[in-house]
């Protein structure tokens, strides 16, 4: 994919939300940058203080955190159309508690959170994106994964991963799914023999 089909993309899944005029469209392109990004590379890292999110283009990436014994967490998957960022950290202008893995050989792009803040205070079409976006993946698919979490056992939330995300399957291996569950691959292993 190149530059000019990221771009493209980036502003059709912008739309979905609420489209944006050509004035902020060109105000907000100009603060953004078209990378490819290597699988296994991270976008960001646990420790450090962050300066951009990122739309993904093209692959997928996984928010993670270690524990003190150095397990792995995934706490998000960000596939196609998604905005992975460490997005307290970024607000907070704090040290990141995850980080931002590709899974794949990925393009994104690449956006500078302080201009992006500046541009939000002074464009109602890019406030009216960002809340929609908000609202829909950080309030209404966040709320819904934590209740999962306490009041699901381990094969009801794999069913509805698999309901919600059957694209990511094949995508991801096993271990990054049960990971992402709260369960060992081992677990995950028997629950999908019973399936």
């Amino acid at each position: 994919m190149d530059r000019e089909q990221a771009f493209g993309q980036l502003r059709q899944a912008m739309a979905e939300y609420h489209p944006l005029s050509d004035t902020t469209w060109q105000a907000f392109s100009a603060f953004c940058q078209y990378r490819l990004i290597e699988k296994h590379e991270l976008i960001c890292r646990a420790g450090e203080v962050p300066n951009s999110f990122a739309f993904v283009c093209e692959g997928l990436f996984r928010v993670f955190v270690l524990d003190e014994k150095g397990h792995e967490y995934n706490k998000n998957f960000f596939q196609e159309g998604r905005f992975p960022g460490s997005m307290t950290a970024l607000l907070r202008q704090e040290p990141s508690l995850h980080s931002i893995q590709a899974l794949e050989d990925s393009v994104i792009i690449e956006i500078d959170f302080q201009a992006f803040r500046d541009l939000l205070y002074r464009s109602d079409d890019l406030k009216l994106f960002q809340i929609h976006y908000l609202e829909t993946h950080w309030l209404l698919d966040k709320d819904t994964r934590e209740v999962r979490l306490v009041q699901q056992d381990a094969a009801e939330r794999y069913r509805a991963f698999l309901t919600e995300h059957p694209d990511l399957l094949a995508r991801l291996p096993q271990y990054h799914i049960a990971s992402h569950l709260g369960i060992t691959p081992t677990q995950l292993s028997r629950i999908r023999k019973k399936s």
